[in-house]
């Protein structure tokens, strides 16, 4: 399942982890947003041990602010602490775990 991250834990989670992140940007308000929920969560089942999957509520804290996040959903890809890759908008499945497999 993935993991809901705040400012409180996004260091923790996200830029300390050992595996690559895949940080997902929404909001509760975001259609586009509700229709990726569901990849986002098949994507943390698959990949479970080798890559962290959180989501990051845009409504709350600043670490939407911190990274640029204009428009969401948008999906951050992280590794070794550093934003790897960056996608923005509804995708299908197959464009993020392309992303993925390029991280791994």
């Amino acid at each position: 399942m993935a993991i809901a991250v705040n400012d409180s834990n996004f260091e923790e989670v996200v830029l300390k982890a050992e595996v690559p992140v895949l940080v997902d940007f929404w909001a509760e308000w975001c259609g586009p947003c509700k229709m990726m929920l569901p990849i986002v969560e098949e994507i943390s089942k698959e990949f479970e041990g080798k890559l962290v999957v959180a989501k990051v509520n845009v409504d709350e804290g600043s670490a939407a602010a911190k990274y640029g996040i204009r428009n969401i959903p948008t999906i951050l890809f992280f590794k070794n602490g550093e934003v790897a890759d960056k996608q923005v908008g509804a995708v299908p499945k197959t464009t993020l775990i392309s992303k993925i497999n390029a991280l791994l």
